[in-house]
């Protein structure tokens, strides 16, 4: 990555920092004045045992013990007020922490889940996952242990550095002079170690990706044996992760031994310089001890700093790569002023309609062949009158499912509009729209809860009752009541309690309650059994009466209960009539029929 690159990473991952902390200004006011007010402590402590070896003691000798005993009682004084200041800010840090990441959790999985399908159709839920954990977490240790010690020390190195010149211009300028190679160091280290870290946060992403892929699979991995090769990958994956943490590392074994290497260098002739001076009478013992005590406390922080700079270099590689999900923006942005739509009669048009994944609204199709993109749905145009069911019916990749994604806008069209009752969907709230049209597809995907639960996602507020009508409505009430909680009983992950058929009548149950003007049926039936297909069949024409719907389908059996069939090819109709006329003729539909009743005998 170029250095401007490296730049605005940093500036956009410092951005969202503050935009967190920002909340809490106040408890980091309080956190900072506490810092302030225990490095005050520390930095005196050097002060009271050089007057008591160059005063206290030698007062003490002609019978004077004040002096040594000011000293005793200042010293415990700072160690006292250092303590309290600890346990104080402490607290104050760990709650400061823990605030700025429940919110970054929070607009995180806020932020995720309403980007659009397009976004978590390229970005694995894997890396989401990474995000939300792994990501954190490192933000988290930074936030935990190492704001204290970074603060801390960069104030006690400002203001021991101010002693140090105010005890003994000649020795701070040797201590100063180190800091040149010091400096040059840590510059060197720090574009070594954000390297080394943003390629340990790619590594683990796809070590969670492949882990979650494989668990998420479990059964196609058993079926087609595909342990051992899942396993290779993942040690791949693994070993990238491990190799990329090495080198990390050992930049930062690197750092710590070279920071550390100059400071002792610089204390050794600071030794030499100082015992010079007291031997020529230009400095006081006193002074030397303190200078040296000074000097300890000086560089112990830089060591503290070489660690925290390790912990930052990774906290800010994971944040690089939470701020550029943060900075994502639906491909379907909701309009910001809205069409109100109380009610829908559900009349949808397509006008001149053109899509081709991977470009931008407003763009021009490839109609010549010529470019990269060529369009899945080139200039196609549709009207559904309300309450109309047709199905659309074609080979793989004829643009069913992209005619589906566009009448739910899970993607806005190229160009032309798609429209419902004469508004426009990109003018349509979410609100409205998630109202008025609803989308079930081949799997009815059910969330962990109660059937009620499941079957109440399409009306959140509806009483019992209004979920007992909708099962019933669609033939699963009496199946539901025999469960051994009724409609109390956990379906568990993903409805693994129910059979395909049966999830599917919940998912029909939860659009019945849902009652929208629009239904978009994506190959609902597809993966059922002939007993199965026939229940749902049942409660399909249950669901759809009064309804505006358009049903995707390779079972023609799902056909029959439509008004008007279009045949689909490379995105165009090619057919369009009633299945009875359809089948009477000589045409596409005609022979998929024949072909299916054959299939039959």
């Amino acid at each position: 990555m170029t250095e401007a690159g490296n730049v605005v990473l940093a500036g956009r991952s410092r951005r969202l920092l503050m935009s967190l902390a920002r909340p809490y200004r106040s408890l980091a006011v309080l956190a900072l004045a506490l810092i302030v007010i225990d490095n005050a402590a520390m930095v005196s402590a050097p002060l009271f045992i050089a007057h008591g070896l160059d005063t206290g003691i030698a007062r003490g000798a002609e019978g004077d013990w004040a002096p040594l005993a000011w000293t005793v009682t200042g010293y415990l004084t700072t160690v006292g007020i250092g303590v309290l200041t600890t346990y104080f800010f402490l607290r104050v840090s760990g709650r400061l922490s823990q605030s700025v990441l429940f919110d970054l959790r929070v607009r995180l999985f806020a932020h995720t889940q309403r980007l659009s399908v397009s976004f978590h159709e390229k970005y694995t839920s894997g890396k989401v996952v990474t995000r939300l954990t792994g990501d954190i977490e490192t933000l988290q240790e930074l936030l935990k242990g190492a704001l204290d010690q970074a603060l801390s020390a960069i104030l006690s190195v400002i203001t021991i550095a101010a002693i140090l010149i105010y005890l003994d211009q000649l020795l701070a300028a040797i201590v100063l002079v180190g800091f040149v190679p010091l400096a040059l160091v840590t510059r060197w280290a720090q574009r070594r170690q954000r390297a080394g870290y943003r390629r340990t946060r790619v590594a683990i992403a796809r070590v969670v990706v492949q882990f979650v892929e494989s668990m998420g699979g479990i059964r196609a991995v058993q079926t087609f044996r595909r342990e051992q090769r899942n396993e290779s990958v993942l040690a791949v994956e693994d070993g990238e992760f491990a190799s990329s943490t090495i080198v990390a590392m050992r930049g930062m074994g690197d750092y710590a031994g070279l920071t550390r290497l100059l400071g002792n260098l610089t204390t050794v002739i600071v030794i030499v310089v100082g015992a010079w001076q007291v031997i020529e009478g230009n400095l006081a013992v006193g002074v030397l001890a303190a200078y040296l005590l000074y000097l300890n406390e000086f560089y112990g922080p830089l060591d503290e700093l070489a660690q925290v700079f390790n912990s930052y270099q990774s906290a800010a590689a994971a944040l690089e790569k939470i701020s550029g999900v943060l900075e994502e923006r639906p491909s379907v942005p909701e309009p910001p002023d809205p069409t109100p739509l109380a009610q829908a009669a559900g009349a949808v048009r397509m006008d001149h309609v053109w899509f081709g994944y991977g470009t931008l609204p407003g763009a021009e199709p490839d109609r010549d062949g010529g470019g990269r993109v060529r369009a899945v749905l080139p200039e196609f145009s549709l009207d559904i009158p309300a309450g109309q069911v047709i199905a659309l019916v074609g080979a793989t990749g004829a643009g069913k499912s992209t005619l589906a994604k566009l009448l739910t806008r899970f993607y806005d069209p190229s160009g032309g509009t798609v429209t419902l009752d004469g508004v426009d969907l990109r003018a349509l709230s979410d609100a409205d729209l998630r109202r008025h049209v609803v989308m079930v597809t081949q799997e009815a995907y059910l969330f962990a809860g109660s059937v009620a639960d499941n079957i109440r996602l399409g009306r959140p507020d509806a009483t019992d009752e209004q979920v007992y009508a909708a099962a019933r409505a669609v033939g699963l009430h009496d199946f539901v009541a025999a469960l051994p909680d009724g409609f109390d009983t956990d379906v568990r992950k993903r409805g693994g309690r129910l059979s395909a058929g049966q999830r599917q009548l919940v998912a029909f149950a939860r659009v019945f309650l849902a009652d929208p003007a629009v239904i978009v049926l994506d190959e609902a039936t597809s993966s059922l059994d002939i007993p199965g297909e026939r229940q749902v069949q049942q409660a399909l024409e249950t669901v759809l009466r009064e309804r505006t719907a358009v049903i995707i389908a390779h079972r023609l059996s799902t056909v029959a209960i439509a008004d008007r069939v279009l045949v689909l090819e490379q995105g165009r109709i090619v057919e369009d009539g009633a299945p009875a006329q359809l089948i009477a003729g000589a045409g596409r539909f005609a022979g998929l029929h024949a072909a299916w009743r054959e299939s039959l005998v």
